[in-house]
């Protein structure tokens, strides 16, 4: 079933499964009427018979198209992407060859949360909270050196996921810089990395994300 989420500035946004895309293709035609379809800034935009409009992003490591069946076909090969989701006190890391999770391991390390209103010295805890916060992000960085580095030269993407600023911190590190010039435009929203959230995230990571700007799709 395909995933949907309101987009910011209107409309939505549908994740569908590129196995499954000739079916929302199909009933896409089927409430709106055939398509017109041109490329546009690696895009494919869709535009019905009706007016309804669906612009298909390729998932992350798939080459644009000019056409339908071109996308379909880039969109459906097989690829291998690496995943780097964190937290600022957890990192889930993998390795995904089609849809399947080949490479994983899941860490988490201490961050201490904000203080309560009386606590200690606001300066002395945010410096403590920072100190760990680093800490945390570079053995997060070990963590991508030692399962993505190896098969960087392998890898179509990286798909990043959660918080951003945290993923920022670990690809910084100079080890990861390969990696870093991998990095897919798409970063997946997810809950505190665990070994489930990691797996969810390989479907995330695969699906076409089709932006529908009206309410129409």
């Amino acid at each position: 079933m395909a995933k949907s989420r309101p987009a910011a500035g209107g409309g939505r946004w549908v994740e569908v499964d590129p196995a499954r895309l000739p079916r929302w293709l199909a009933g896409f035609r089927d409430r709106h009427g055939e398509p017109a379809v041109r490329a546009r800034d690696g895009l494919l935009v869709l535009t019905a018979a009706d007016g309804t409009v669906a612009e298909l992003h390729p998932p992350p490591g798939a080459a644009g198209a000019a056409d339908l069946a071109g996308f379909l076909a880039s969109a459906t090969a097989h690829r291998r992407l690496g995943l780097l989701l964190a937290r600022q006190g957890a990192a889930a890391i993998g390795v995904a060859d089609g849809d399947r999770l080949v490479v994983s391991k899941v860490d988490s390390w201490y961050v201490q949360g904000r203080t309560a209103a009386g606590g200690q010295s606001q300066q002395r805890f945010a410096r403590r909270r920072g100190n760990q916060a680093a800490a945390a992000a570079s053995r997060a960085a070990d963590l991508a050196y030692r399962l993505l580095s190896p098969a960087a030269g392998e890898l179509a993407a990286v798909v990043t996921g959660g918080d951003r600023r945290t993923v920022e911190r670990i690809l910084s590190d100079r080890r990861l810089a390969p990696l870093a010039a991998l990095r897919s435009g798409r970063h997946l929203a997810v809950a505190t990395p665990n070994l489930a959230v990691l797996r969810q995230a390989v479907h995330a990571a695969r699906s076409v994300a089709i932006h529908l700007p009206a309410a129409g799709g």
